[in-house]
């Protein structure tokens, strides 16, 4: 089953899909942020091993691009932003900005958190209830011993942010605004420093269906005015159809599909991504219902991570396409983050196609004999 993406228009967010109006950047060149085999472990609880959060990944964003990571909950996604903002170290691999490696000194990790800003879902959670909306924009400068002209600053990145007259809102408390305002006013917070990124952690979530496009269409804004790139890390991929360039599935802590958000929601390769978007409503057949809860990342199961729950392998076509058994017992490469257009050449060709990079026997197997994967290494 191709499962058809969700409608562009409606409360999901005015802004269609990139191409149209509402995206017309076209992001190319060497990524700005990038992570290469990037592995965090957390230990384990009553005697098990180590909890593979995140279990090698290979992401870019490139200037001007938005690329959206999109999982259930407990895939890593969460913990992989964080290891990209330097909030988690990672135990393995590297993640490098604008061509360089990201240092662990607080001296290099306060220039990086400059360029690189986290927007994060929960906007009450985000600001200090004691602090007004001036106060709580202007953190960031004191932080940074911004020298300027602070009150103009602060103006600026509200005025940016939606929030106009900007000083209307200076003496106003979080809880004085809607939901949508505050958000806002996190978002400026994040803006006053003029980054060249923004990390965005589920940032509509719990935003009313109504905000929710207004706070997608102002990311889109800022990214067409100030060339600005994001991360949008989701569980929504009707939000990666309306905002993304290019999305990242991700699942137990690995990156199983990626490529540009048009091939890859229209024609999902990965059983797990054809599951993920069986659930919106626009999809034909109904939803795909997988069997048991997420593995425990201290227990990843042997071969291709997904297979307990494929409905690929459990209905028997892995059987038909003579990759069962690599499905229960073969590992599958780590996928090249620098797929689609623009790309550098960098990564594996065995898992290249029409819709970017997969990470599934069954899905190499159906393409031809060329395709299938040779297993890591």
């Amino acid at each position: 089953m191709t499962a058809s993406p969700p409608a562009a228009p409606g409360p999901t967010g005015p802004a269609g899909p990139p191409g149209s109006p509402g995206a017309s950047l076209s992001p190319a060149g060497p990524p700005l942020l990038s992570a290469r085999g990037v592995r965090v472990a957390f230990p384990g609880r009553h005697g098990a091993g180590p909890a593979r959060a995140v279990d090698g990944v290979d992401l870019a964003v490139r200037p001007g691009e938005i690329v959206a990571l999109v999982g259930e909950s407990g895939c890593g996604k969460t913990t992989l932003a964080r290891t990209l903002l330097g909030l988690v170290e990672p135990t393995a691999g590297y993640v490098s900005f604008d061509g360089r490696p990201l240092g662990r000194s607080g001296r290099s990790l306060k220039a990086y958190r400059k360029r690189v800003q986290l927007v994060l879902q929960d906007p009450s959670g985000s600001l200090n209830p004691r602090h007004t909306v001036y106060d709580a924009v202007a953190e960031g400068l004191r932080i940074h011993g911004y020298g300027g002209d602070e009150r103009a600053a602060v103006a600026k990145a509200l005025s940016r942010a939606g929030l106009r007259p900007p000083e209307r809102f200076f003496l106003r408390f979080p809880h004085e605004l809607s939901g949508g305002q505050r958000q806002r006013v996190v978002i400026a917070g994040a803006l006053v420093l003029e980054p060249e990124l923004l990390v965005a952690d589920e940032p509509v979530a719990s935003l009313d269906a109504s905000v929710r496009g207004e706070i997608l269409a102002l990311l889109l804004r800022l990214r067409a005015e100030l060339g600005l790139s994001a991360l949008v890390v989701t569980h929504d991929l009707g939000l990666a159809w309306n905002i993304a360039d290019r999305v990242a599935v991700m699942y137990l802590g690995r990156i199983v599909e990626s490529g540009p958000v048009e091939q890859v929601l229209t024609a999902p390769r990965h059983p797990y991504t054809r599951a993920l978007l069986s659930v919106l409503p626009e999809a034909p057949g109904g939803p795909v219902v997988l069997s048991g809860e997420p593995p425990d990342p201290a227990r990843v199961p042997e071969g291709c991570r997904f297979h307990p729950r494929c409905p690929v392998l459990l209905g028997g076509e892995a059987d038909r396409a003579g990759v069962a058994d690599a499905c229960r017992t073969r590992d599958l490469e780590i996928l090249d983050g620098e797929d689609g257009e623009g790309d550098d050449g960098g990564g594996d060709e065995g898992s290249e196609g029409p819709a970017g990079r997969v990470a599934c026997h069954w899905a190499h197997a159906r393409e031809g004999p060329d395709r299938v994967d040779p297993g890591p290494g």
